[in-house]
């Protein structure tokens, strides 16, 4: 039995901010005490008396949406792709992430089971991140005819063998309305969220079109990156109507680059090129509408959007900034302080996330819950230079800026997998 205490710390979660001790057993929270007093023995111990006054233990980071890039296309003129599984997964563990959802949009596309079980045992092999592909929608995301999601059966979700925890088409809306229906049917049928990107016919119009249509089929509709102001209303109304019958649900999410960015960046950047992210900056009223929909709790969870490229095709127009290592400092510098706003940005990065995916195991830190841990530094500041970043994606809205808040260490059922520049 491996046994690990964390002690002395400020220990903070979606429901609790307190000062006390953790004690981890095989990977799992086995006790928390109030105070470092006759704690048991232990293979090895952390001492928060140790760190800055500033620092926090939190629940690790949980990813709705991003980007891993692998399997992928070589470059024309390089020996690596914009992104692989290890460079992905250091990015994560560097920010604090240690359950991350990875979109479909790859070569070849992730339409079957078989696919998506691949990566996430490659991912697994490493043992850095819980990975979990999603499955499109459609063959290829081509729009035509279902994928494997038609074949697929759900009755024990504590199956060993892997199952999607999401579907989505991710940057491909499903343009025909019938096959979307049944794509929403099909999800509910394995109760399983279906992530929209709504982007077909602009932001809004998209996000009604999904709503109706996820009523129609009574399923769990969770809207992408959402990035204006008008968006956010639609949902903010569509949620305050009395739940639906037949098992409608809506939730959905922001990135830190929509929450601490504008079109003001992406002019700067360039709009066809460095600056360019599906959904686009928007502006800064837009900006605030995201901040205040995270404040009355509209919006449910904050998702990188990690989406990584080579410069190259950055600056020949490929939409998307590299967000694992900064979405933690982004946030903080942009939502939160200190006291209950940190409660509430542990919700939004873990409870929530886990939440919506059905993972009841993860995400706030009680007894009997996985040890997936984050030790951050909510005062430290630092300058963001995306040349030093662990993904090969080096484009960042936040370049340059000083943005507070650090992570520390990060723990994934208990193991150290990363310790400020050091990897274990």
């Amino acid at each position: 039995m491996q046994r690990l205490i964390l002690k002395n710390f400020r220990i903070v979660d979606a429901s609790g901010d307190y000062f006390g001790s953790i004690v981890i057993e095989n990977g799992l929270i086995k006790d928390i005490f109030s105070d470092s007093d006759n704690l048991p023995e232990a293979e090895m111990i952390i001492d928060g008396g140790k760190f800055s006054p500033s620092a926090v233990l939190m629940p690790a980071f949980v990813d709705l949406h991003a980007h891993f890039r692998d399997p992928g296309i070589l470059e024309k003129e390089a020996v690596l792709p914009a992104e692989t599984l290890e460079s992905a997964s250091l990015a994560a563990v560097s920010g604090g992430f240690v359950t991350v959802v990875c979109m479909a949009n790859t070569k070849p596309v992730v339409d079957t089971l078989n696919r998506a079980a691949a990566i996430k045992n490659r991912c697994d092999a490493l043992g850095l991140v819980d990975l979990y592909p999603v499955l499109s929608l459609t063959k290829g995301m081509e729009g035509r005819e279902l994928s494997q999601i038609k074949d697929l059966f759900r009755t024990d979700k504590s199956s060993e063998h892997y199952f999607p925890l999401m579907l989505s088409e991710d940057g491909k809306d499903v343009a025909d309305d019938g096959i979307f229906l049944a794509a929403m049917g099909e999800a509910k049928r394995l109760n399983v969220p279906v992530s929209c990107h709504c982007d077909l016919g602009g932001e809004a119009n998209a996000v009604r079109r999904a709503i109706e249509i996820g009523k129609k089929a009574g399923c769990h509709v969770h809207i992408d990156h959402v990035s204006t102001a008008e968006a956010v209303e639609i949902i903010r109304e569509a949620k305050k109507k009395p739940p639906a019958a037949g098992g409608f649900y809506l939730s959905c999410e922001a990135t830190p680059h929509h929450i601490g960015a504008t079109d003001t960046d992406a002019r700067r950047m360039g709009n066809e090129s460095f600056g360019r992210v599906n959904p686009p900056l928007a502006s800064e009223d837009d900006r605030q509408a995201i901040i205040a929909a995270v404040n009355d709790g509209t919006i449910d969870a904050i998702a990188t959007d990690h989406a990584p490229h080579s410069e190259a095709d950055k600056a020949a127009g490929s939409p998307g900034f590299s967000g694992l290592e900064t979405a933690f400092a982004a946030c903080l510098t942009y939502l939160a302080s200190d006291g209950n706003e940190l409660c509430r940005l542990s919700a939004l990065l873990s409870a929530n996330p886990a939440r919506i995916l059905g993972l009841n195991d993860r995400g706030r830190i009680e007894r009997g819950l996985r040890a997936d841990l984050v030790i951050a530094d909510t005062q430290a500041s630092w300058k963001v230079e995306p040349e030093k970043f662990k993904s090969r994606g080096k484009c960042s809205p936040f370049a340059g800026r000083e943005l507070h808040g650090k992570v520390i260490m990060t723990l994934n059922c208990g193991r150290l997998v990363f310790e400020e520049d050091r990897f274990a």
